[in-house]
């Protein structure tokens, strides 16, 4: 398995993960789809800090970071997003990606890693423990999706 920098022929890959995920689950609150024109620009905007895990030139999935929130405060803290294709879950390519993209956000200067992670995803919170990062807050019923309210879990790592 090898983890590089996305590039334009790897969107409909990176949707075709993504989008069920929107559709079928309470990984993400978001209820919009991923387009291809979006996740091009997102490609061509992060540059380094877009990555994918392939195997055998199929995608596993990604991993990506950006501003935590505007404002020059701000300016060392990225908000990253890992999503990875639910076969390929348990076999080292959430750890190589996220080793990768730390990597990528030191190179860049950031401090902090945070990540934003659905209260009802014990998968993903468990996975962020286990490689450093630590719960920093829950946001109670600020999601809401599938006619429920869910819990933010925010979970940080110091560079």
């Amino acid at each position: 398995m090898i983890t590089r920098q996305a590039r334009s022929g790897d969107i409909e890959a990176i949707l075709a993960i993504w989008n069920p995920l929107i559709r079928e689950t309470s990984v993400t609150f978001t209820t919009e789809e991923k387009t291809q024109a979006g996740v091009g620009r997102d490609i061509v905007t992060r540059g380094e800090a877009f990555l994918v895990a392939e195997q055998a030139g199929a995608i596993l999935g990604f991993a990506s970071f950006g501003a935590f929130r505007s404002g020059p405060g701000y300016v060392h803290t990225g908000e990253h997003t890992i999503i990875l294709d639910t076969r390929a879950r348990g076999r080292g390519a959430g750890r190589a990606l996220m080793t990768r993209l730390e990597e990528v956000a030191r190179g860049q200067g950031v401090h902090a890693l945070v990540a934003g992670v659905s209260g009802e995803n014990t998968g993903a919170i468990a996975f962020h423990r286990s490689i450093g990062f630590s719960e920093v807050g829950r946001m109670p019923e600020v999601g809401r999706k599938f006619g429920r309210w869910m819990d933010l879990v925010l979970l940080q790592k110091l560079l």
